[in-house]
Parts: C-alpha cells; structure tokens; sequence
C-alpha cells in the first residue's frame, strides 16, 4: 500500500483544503475546522450573551449552519470570517429573541404578588450566596496579614485608624497593608477569572457533538468557487454527482424495456414465469449491490480506522459483482432460449400462429443494403431460439446478442457504441459497461461513470477505483488522485486532487454526456420495446 495513502486532514492542513475535502463529503475535516474554531466563536458568543451554556448551544448552531452552507463560501481562505459573520447572526438572532419574549399582563402581575415576592426572596438569597462563594474565592489565598485588613476596612467600614486600633499596628502599617491586600487581591481575581474562562473552554466534547449533529445531514451540493483554476474544478461537483447518479441506472433503465419485451413474446406460463424470475435476477442484483455498496461507505466513515480495509473489500466485491453479474446475465439468456426450445414441444399449440414461426419474418428485419457485406441494420423481436445465430450488422438490435460494426444494443451488446444489459465496446452502457469509456451500474474502462467504476478516471456515485484519479461520494481509491468522504491516494481531498480528477472538463460536458447516455439508452430500447410489442405482441397476432 505504498502507492496508496490514506492522507487525513489534519491541523496542519489549510483552511482551503479543509473546505475542499468537507465539500467532497469528508466529514473529520470539516471537525477540524469545528476543533480549530470552536474557542474563538465560544469566545465571541460568551462575549455578548454572557452566558456559557447559551453561547456553547449559539456556536454549535453556527458551525452547523456552515456545513450546511458550505458551497456558498467564496474564498475558502477567509473560512475564519465566514463563520465568524455566521455566528454573529445567530448572536443577533438570540437577542432579538430574547428582546421580544412576552411580558405578563397588569393583571397578572398584581395577582402573583405575593408569589413573586416569595421568588424574589429565594433568588436572593441564592444569589448573595454565590457572591459570598465568589468573594471567599478571590480573598481566601490572600494571607492573613493582609486580608484581615481589608476584611476590616471594608466590611466594618472602619477607618485605618480604627483598624490600626484593632489589630495593635501603627496606623502607617495598616496603610502599607491596605495598598499591598488591594494588590494581592486584584492578582488573585485576576487569576480567578483566567482559571475560570479556561476552563469554560471548550474541549472535544464540543467538536463531537458538533459532529453528531452533521451526521445526518448530506454535505453541500457543490463545491464553492474557489479563485485559483484548479480550485474552481470544485464548482462541476454536483455535475459529476449528476453523472454518475445517471449513470448508475442508464443500465437497469436498458433492462426494464427489454425484459418487458420478452414478456410480450412470453407464449406460455413457464416462459412468463422465467421472465419474471429474470427480472427478480437481473433488477434486484444491481439494487442488492449498489445498499451494500452504500453500507461500505457508512462504514467506512463511521469506523474511520478501518477505512482502508473497507475500502479495499468493496473494490473487490465491485470486481466479484462484475464478473458474477456477467456470467449470470450470460446463463439466464441461453436458459430463455433452451426453455423456448422446450415450450415447442411441450405445447405446439402456443405457437401455431404465423408470428411465433421460428422462420417468421415478423420475428426479425435485416435490411437488404449492405456495406462490406454486412447489413445496414439487423433487429430481432422475438424470444431468443436454441442455437440461434447471434444479431450481426453495422446497426444491430434486440436479442440475446448483438455485435454492431457501429452501433448495438441487446442483453450482451458488442460495438463501438453499444447497449444492453452487459455491454463491450468503445462507448459501452450498461448494467455492466466494459469500454474505453464505460457508464453504468459498474463502469470498466479508460473512463467509467456509474455506482462503481474502475477505470484510469474513475467517477463514481459510491466506489471509484481509478489509476491516475478516482471521484465518489464514498469510497475512492487511485494512484494519483482521489477525491471522497473516505479518500486513499498520493493527492486526497485537496486542490491538487481536483486537478488530476479534471472536474472542470466533466462539468463543462455534462449536457452532452447526459444527453448521449439518454439518447443511446432510452431511444432505442423504447423503440425496440414498441416493435416487439407491434410485431410479436397481440397486435401482431392472429386471434
């Protein structure tokens, strides 16, 4: 794990990068900041309100309402003043409160009287009994040659002569004590205040329960506009998290139009039956995933010194998914086209009309022009037969496979630009998206958006596994850098981090990724789906 550092802001990071990784979802960092600041905005809230436990509760009101307004602070650099003006305005805000409490009626006055009056005497007494403790703190460590005169002095209200009388001393010596008490005395109150503020300071109890209350609340939706070029990269977070949250279902969105076209094409019950347990497989594997995907990252970030195992154990589960959910889809398909095989058999009569022939032309069209000796385009509509050929053509789609020599979409989708529930190519959408730029529930590729994705520029909604940069809302692991609540590269959660992930490129072509991964994925399965249900559904078939 040389390569790989787990770097945790600490004290001695900036308040830029502090910033930067609280807006990257980092909670700890931002309790630095809670931890850095705690004393000054106690300090300035005790300050006006004079009150320690209203000006602990104002200051803790003030640090949750900057992590909630984070993105809204221009200059990380001036995070001190920031929250300094936030505090200020809770301070106002409890004054003007505090000014408009209601005041009791005349009459009510007069009726509790004597009740008040009752109060009144129990307060003071309550009061003069703190006094008393006050005034014994600040005398009691004055020594006794000084403090019995001024007890004199003071409390008799005698004069020094008297005084002088009292205690058998020159009159000249009781002056020279006076003076010398007084200094003593102020030292000593001096010292009591000091020691008293000290220790009303507050320690890790407060950044703690400052914590406690952020826990629950999401950290700010983008990042703020931070001066300097590389920083500004942090202003396209939410069009990153926009991207990978898209693409995280762009391949179930795939999914949910094609099975519902096999249910179109289901002609008996145990076909319908084996569409829906296909469903059951291929919808909820991916939602199965992506909860425990997102209970690693709540682990992660609640057990913060077994982040790195975490993290390298959801790395893995997102390689075992991949891999599993591939060779799963693979099966299913090949069980729908055996299980067809056997339906023929075992009820003829549930294929008797013209569309349900395997030679039908109602079942696929394969257009008559050519190019290189391969049909413009090629789409099946009908369940997937045992030993079928698989769909090929500059534009092929539907069925169990499809290779394009441009375009494909199917269950497993092979073509420079494909789609389908497992998809390979250069721009590949899928459930799992394997491709030179990879989008889906989990990307693999030079660039991979989706849940999880392991890519050389990894972007990702809970997992990114990148070489040169990984960006998530949760865990992200790379060589270079790494940008996350749990982050583990040379460069995490800082500006240089920002610069390696190249935010800025993402947000500004955003729209177009959006609308491609829209257009690619929801265009074709919806058109597919209509076809299948004109051609093989009840419309297409002879009653």
């Amino acid at each position: 794990m040389s390569i790989f550092r787990r770097r945790t802001k600490g004290l001695d990071s900036s308040d830029s990068d502090l910033v930067i990784a609280s807006l990257g979802g980092d909670r700890n960092a931002y309790g630095v900041i809670v931890s850095r600041y705690q004393s000054l905005l106690c300090s300035l809230a005790y300050s006006s309100v004079g009150d320690l436990s209203f000006s602990e509760d104002i200051a803790q009101e003030a640090f949750v309402e900057g992590w909630k307004k984070l993105d809204t602070l221009k200059e990380p650099a001036k995070l001190k003043a920031w929250l300094c003006g936030i505090l200020r305005f809770k301070v106002s805000h409890f004054r003007r409160k505090e000014a408009n409490q209601p005041v009791k009626g005349a009459d009510e006055l007069d009726e509790s009287r004597v009740q008040e009056s009752k109060e009144l005497k129990t307060e003071d007494a309550v009061i003069r009994n703190e006094e008393q403790a006050l005034l014994w703190r600040a005398i009691e460590n004055v020594p006794d040659t000084y403090r019995e005169p001024l007890i004199l002095f003071y409390r008799e209200d005698r004069s020094t002569k008297q005084v002088a009388d009292d205690l058998d001393l020159s009159e000249e010596a009781v002056k020279q004590r006076l003076s010398r008490g007084r200094k003593l005395l102020q030292a000593e109150m001096t010292r009591f205040v000091e020691s008293t503020l000290k220790k009303s300071k507050p320690g890790a109890a407060f950044t703690t329960s400052v914590l406690a209350v952020i826990f629950s609340i999401p950290p700010p939706a983008k990042a703020a506009s931070l001066g300097t070029a590389a920083v500004k990269a942090g202003s396209w977070l939410k069009w990153a998290n926009v991207l990978t949250v898209v693409a995280t279902f762009s391949g179930v969105i795939s999914t949910f139009f094609g099975l519902r076209a096999s249910l179109d094409q289901s002609r008996t019950q145990q076909e319908r039956n084996a569409v829906f347990r296909t469903v059951a497989i291929l919808f909820l594997y991916p939602l199965a995933f992506v909860a425990i995907l997102f209970a690693c990252r709540q682990l992660a970030l609640g057990y913060s010194e077994y982040a790195g195992q975490i993290a390298i154990a959801s790395q893995l589960m997102v390689i075992g998914f991949a891999v599993s959910y591939t060779i799963a889809t693979i099966r299913i398909l090949a069980g729908l086209s055996a299980l067809r095989a056997q339906q023929r058999e075992l009820h003829p009569e549930a294929f008797r009309d013209e569309v349900d022939r395997v030679d039908s032309r109602a079942r696929e069209y394969r257009s008559r022009t050519r190019l290189a000796g391969v049909p413009l385009f090629h789409f099946r509509f009908g369940m997937p037969e045992q030993n079928e050929a698989p769909i090929v053509a500059w534009v092929a789609g539907g069925g169990e496979k499809a290779f394009g020599l441009l375009f494909a979409w199917g269950g497993i989708a092979v073509a420079p630009i494909s789609v389908g529930i497992v998809s390979f190519g250069l721009i590949s959408i899928g459930v799992v998206g394997f491709g030179l730029f990879g989008v889906g529930t989990v990307a693999i590729g030079v660039i991979g958006f989706g849940a999880a994705a392991i890519a050389y520029k990894a972007y990702a909604s809970l997992s990114a596994l990148g070489w040169e940069s990984a960006f998530s809302q949760g865990i992200s692991i790379a060589k270079e850098g790494a940008i996350g609540a749990v982050s583990i590269a040379e460069q995490a959660n800082n500006e240089k981090a920002f610069e390696i992930a190249n935010l800025t490129a993402v947000g500004q072509s955003y729209l177009w990724i959006l609308g491609a991964i829209a257009v690619l994925v929801i265009v074709p399965a919806a058109w597919h789906s209509t076809k299948v249900r004109q051609r093989m559904g009840k419309k297409g078939r002879k009653d």
